[in-house]
């Protein structure tokens, strides 16, 4: 990449300037001039914690054997050729302006935790259990938030409405938090239900309050922090400025979800997910870069149908995904914030092409589908193919390093940059990820 004088507007020379001041040199003209590219400033994930049914909503296929096809029939969408569930209705007047991939694979089968890692970071590590881990790669929301802080007074990257954890009673899953960044990069977990009558947060509250519970916590950082080691007074820092973030005006007006009339709100859907994707779509409105919703409170509650699969997608799963996702990409086309968000809806994996003995699907990692949207993303389009019972790619296949370095480049940062550790460390941000220019306008 490299500057040239159609990219320099007065902007871009104001921060050559301020990098040439700093001393800063080549890099950082180059970050400048990658963020003035970006095609989107915000991101919504809608991750289907768990591992949706490919079969069952995107890639359908109905002239396979019974045992994989399963009883769901495919509508026509707004897009011509592609077909949808028929439990998908309000999401497939939306195809023309989406992309879906329908050739994703990675190597992770029996792990929900590797699995949600390597679809969140591109990081593939293989089988592995347990949950997050302070080495981890940064989730995309800290990554953001560090490379393209807001340019108005909110934070950064937020996450809701669970901390998803693997298995009930499980350590949290990683892909979620800032890693090898440090614990200050984690997101804003919102672990409150947004549809209930008394939704609030108590950071929210008058601005004495908020402020003895930040003398409260600092006063205990003190007691902690020991002479050389600075880790008590960063967090306290940190701390701060959350408070001041939490306490401004964008912000408290972003988690009044009571501003909202009656019939956007019912649009969503009155569940803690349909109003989760409301929250994201006023807080990407107030200026936070990311708004992430786990669809899940622990890895087998929701998506991992190993059982019942048809039965709970018609019933439980399907309806309330379709009423948050349609209204989302609604709302933004209407405001005029779909151009720069990028919407990404997917999950760890997809489901077995047979379906088991207990009417659900198991694990399937060899192929799956995700749906992307706005933020620069080609509109009207199906990136690969999946075979005649959807277990393999059969074109064009993608990793989730090229998905992920595709949404970074998007939000304008270098999918192959390096993070450093809080001891300088270096690791590259997707290691063999290269954006899908396809997927791209």
């Amino acid at each position: 990449m490299t500057l040239s004088a159609r990219h320099l507007t007065r902007r871009g020379l104001l921060e050559v300037g301020a990098c040439s001041l700093l001393g800063l040199g080549l890099p950082c003209l180059l970050a400048a001039d990658r963020k003035r590219q970006a095609t989107a400033d915000h991101c919504i994930l809608v991750f289907l914690n768990g591992g949706p049914s490919h079969l069952d909503m995107w890639d359908m296929k109905p002239d396979a054997p019974a045992e994989v096809r399963g009883p769901f029939k495919p509508i026509a969408t707004s897009l011509t050729g592609v077909r949808l569930c028929e439990h998908l209705p309000r999401l497939a007047t939306h195809m023309h302006r989406a992309t879906l991939v329908r050739s994703v694979h990675h190597s992770v089968n029996n792990s929900h935790a590797a699995a949600v890692y390597a679809g969140l970071t591109g990081h593939d590590r293989g089988e592995f259990g347990g949950g997050a881990r302070p080495t981890d790669n940064p989730a995309i929301g800290s990554v953001v938030g560090l490379h393209r802080p807001p340019d108005r007074p909110v934070v950064p990257f937020v996450s809701m409405p669970y901390v998803t954890q693997e298995g009930a009673g499980g350590p949290p899953q990683p892909g979620f938090f800032g890693g090898l960044l440090g614990r200050t990069h984690d997101p804003l977990f919102v672990l409150r239900d947004p549809n209930a009558a008394n939704f609030d947060l108590p950071e929210l509250g008058p601005g004495d309050v908020a402020a003895n519970r930040l003398d409260d916590r600092q006063a205990l950082l003190g007691r902690l922090d020991r002479p050389g080691d600075g880790s008590a007074r960063e967090m306290a820092a940190y701390q701060a400025k959350a408070f001041d973030l939490l306490a401004s005006p964008a912000s408290q007006r972003a988690f009044q979800l009571d501003r909202e009339p009656d019939k956007v709100r019912e649009s969503y859907g009155r569940n803690i997910y349909g109003q989760s994707v409301l929250l994201a779509r006023r807080l990407i409105e107030a200026g936070c870069r990311v708004a992430c919703i786990s669809w899940a409170p622990d890895a087998n509650a929701t998506w991992d149908t190993h059982g019942k699969n048809f039965e709970a997608l018609e019933k439980r799963l399907l309806p309330p995904l379709d009423a948050a996702v349609s209204s989302l990409l609604t709302d933004l086309e209407e405001r005029g914030l779909l151009d720069r968000t990028l919407v990404a809806v997917m999950g760890e994996f997809g489901r077995t092409p047979k379906v088991n003995g207990n009417a659900g699907r198991d694990h399937w990692n060899f192929c799956y589908s995700l749906l992307l949207a706005g933020g620069g993303i080609k509109a009207g389009h199906v990136h690969g193919a999946s075979d005649q019972i959807g277990g393999r790619p059969s074109l064009a296949p993608v990793t989730p390093a090229e998905v992920i370095a595709t949404i970074y480049h998007a939000l304008g940062i270098d999918p192959a940059i390096d993070v450093h550790d809080r001891q300088g460390r270096p690791t590259t941000l997707v290691p063999g990820g290269k954006p899908i220019a396809e997927l791209l306008t």
